[in-house]
């Protein structure tokens, strides 16, 4: 049996750039993240931390690639659900790729064996995250309540 992980595809009318910018800057983050917010330097090597609404550390781990606007790949671990803390590290990886008019944007998300319950959770939220991020990016407003956080 294969280890588990989620693979999400969209396309988004933005440049390679602003979809980078998006992912990367707290102020851009919080519009389609439900108030979270992630600071790293981005640079390979660098520490990351996604921190809730309230400044709560949600998750944390390590810049393991960062390739200005292409690809950035994240050791990944939950911190506040002890049964997603007890997974261990994820990766996840974004890669940025232009396609003509739109810019592809692949997540890949992947866990060992023992990290089931991680994937199974990202595999709810990465969706509506993404769908808030490209909305945001095509007409300038998030989703519906894409700024505050999910009860």
């Amino acid at each position: 049996m294969s280890d588990p992980k989620f693979v999400y595809v969209t396309y988004i009318r933005a440049t390679p750039e602003a979809i980078w910018d998006a992912l990367t800057r707290p102020e851009i983050q919080r519009q389609f993240w439900y108030g979270v917010h992630q600071e790293s330097e981005w640079k390979t090597g660098a520490s990351w931390t996604m921190y809730m609404p309230d400044g709560r550390v949600a998750d944390q781990g390590e810049i393991l690639e960062a390739e200005r606007p292409r690809k950035i790949v994240i050791k990944w671990r939950n911190e506040f659900r002890p049964e997603l803390k007890d997974c261990g590290d994820t990766r996840c990886t974004y890669e940025i790729v232009p396609a003509g008019e739109v810019t592809k944007l692949t997540i890949v998300h992947e866990a060992t064996a023992a990290g089931q319950a991680m994937i199974d959770a990202v595999s709810q939220g990465w969706p509506m995250i993404l769908s808030g991020l490209k909305t945001l990016l095509e007409t300038g407003q998030g989703l519906p309540g894409g700024e505050k956080a999910k009860a």
